[in-house]
């Protein structure tokens, strides 16, 4: 199977959706952060209802499950996610 990229926008969007989904907002109400570290890797930062939240790498592979899940029909746990720093685009997950 190809590798399909997800860009940062949409990786930001799946957050906004888990999130959402995960305590009863509106996506709007989510903002999103992401982050990398040469020492901790991955994660984000969310703000919502005036609080903020870390979230791990596995966080945000979480999120993005959920996201090819409920908004594009595939079966998540059949696929190979993996996340990305580059400098042109930022943050990318590639699924395989």
């Amino acid at each position: 199977m190809e590798k399909s990229a997800i860009y940062e926008q949409d990786i930001i969007n799946a957050i906004c959706i888990y999130i959402a989904d995960k305590y009863y907002i509106q996506p709007e109400e989510v903002s999103v952060e992401l982050i990398y570290d040469d020492d901790s890797g991955f994660s984000a930062e969310i703000e919502m209802n005036d609080r903020i939240q870390q979230l791990s790498e596995v966080n945000l592979i979480e999120a993005l499950r959920h996201w090819l899940n409920t908004e594009h029909g595939i079966d998540s746990m059949s696929v190979a996610l993996e996340l990305e720093l580059h400098d042109d685009e930022g943050i990318m997950a590639f699924l395989s």
